[in-house]
């Protein structure tokens, strides 16, 4: 049974995804054992606390200098005993130190289908802001692995949503979390705790 530790810093929306995925028994292999939030106000504590799960709040303010962060975020993922990390909504840098020791163990969420409007100064609705723009018919959402380029990790699931008509950014956004993020972060994290990912040349093989 792997240790997953969910990274946070807002509402937590894709955590409640894979909170519900777990309550389903579609996560067999792992278990989520802490929230780890980078914002003592986020709302995914909550969430974490209704469904018994232990959380620790890590503030970036509260340390020098990056590197500092990066040594206290490695050291407590170490100590939770973390086999997976998941970046649901973390919206802190995470340095080269807590990459390095959990190469190919850390997975993000990001929505779009990469390597469409991704990396750095995407997120949030920036992203979606930028799919109206180019008048794309398809966008989605990617689960990837991490590393030291800015969602340029291997890539482990991704799914389509299509562009309608009248779409906000706002309404935009909604859909592909609804029918994309909450569906393959889920997935992709109980393909690894299963054993059934492996890594070469910075892509991803799914084993049957």
């Amino acid at each position: 049974m792997k240790n997953i530790v969910v990274l946070v810093s807002g509402g937590g929306t894709n955590l409640q995804a894979l909170i519900n995925a777990q309550n389903r028994g579609d996560i067999k292999n792992g278990r989520i054992t802490c929230v780890v939030s980078s914002n003592p106000n986020a709302y995914a504590l909550t969430r974490a606390a209704d469904n018994g799960i232990d959380s620790v709040v890590i503030k970036r303010k509260d340390y020098d200098t990056l590197s500092d962060y990066d040594d206290a975020l490695t050291k407590l993922l170490k100590s939770l005993n973390a086999d997976l990390v998941v970046l649901a909504g973390f919206m802190t840098i995470l340095g080269s130190k807590v990459i390095k020791a959990f190469e190919n163990k850390i997975i993000n969420i990001h929505p779009s289908l990469i390597p469409s409007f991704c990396g750095e100064g995407f997120y949030g609705l920036r992203v979606h802001e930028a799919a109206l723009k180019k008048g794309v018919k398809l966008t989605g959402a990617t689960a990837h692995f991490v590393n030291e380029v800015c969602d340029g990790g291997p890539i482990i699931i991704q799914k389509a949503v299509a562009v309608e008509n009248g779409d906000t950014p706002e309404i935009l956004q909604k859909r592909v979390m609804e029918q994309a993020e909450w569906k393959i972060l889920p997935q992709a994290v109980a393909l690894f705790c299963d054993d059934k990912i492996t890594v070469k040349d910075n892509k991803t093989e799914i084993l049957d």
